[in-house]
């Protein structure tokens, strides 16, 4: 009896910890020091960051009853140009997000890549969803049937 105790609570300890798995691919996210680049970059997400969970709770919202959410240090900026040639104003940028729900529950990776313009005007151009995440068992009561 003890045995089947054992089994079953290390299942549970499993179920409920393998999206954990997933955070150490997110240590480089995590820079050892300040720099000018990194302080442009979070000014950035602070500017992008309602467009981008206005465009993760449009996606997700068909497969999930709770919206996740976005923090500026679970995004990654895979690429940035200019539109319209040298000192254009009109840029695009290309992001690579990890939507949460709960406590930093990761639900998925997500490619978003944004027009930006004057006025400042944010255009969603493209959204690929990348890899989806279990939820544990705790927070399945959030996945909309299918």
């Amino acid at each position: 009896m003890n045995r089947f105790l054992l089994a079953v609570l290390l299942t549970v300890a499993f179920q409920l910890l393998s999206p954990m798995q997933s955070f150490a691919t997110y240590s480089r996210r995590s820079p050892l020091e300040d720099s000018q680049e990194l302080r442009f970059q979070d000014m950035l997400m602070h500017f992008l960051n309602p467009y981008i969970n206005e465009a993760v709770r449009d996606y997700y919202q068909r497969l999930l009853l709770e919206p996740p959410l976005v923090y500026p240090y679970y995004v990654d900026v895979v690429e940035s140009r200019r539109v319209n040639g040298f000192r254009g104003f009109i840029l695009s940028i290309t992001l690579d997000v990890t939507p949460v729900v709960g406590p930093h529950i990761y639900v998925g990776e997500d490619r978003l890549t944004f027009e930006v313009s004057s006025g400042p005007e944010v255009k969603l151009i493209n959204y690929t969803h990348l890899k989806t995440y279990d939820l544990p068992l705790n927070w399945q009561h959030i996945v909309k049937e299918r």
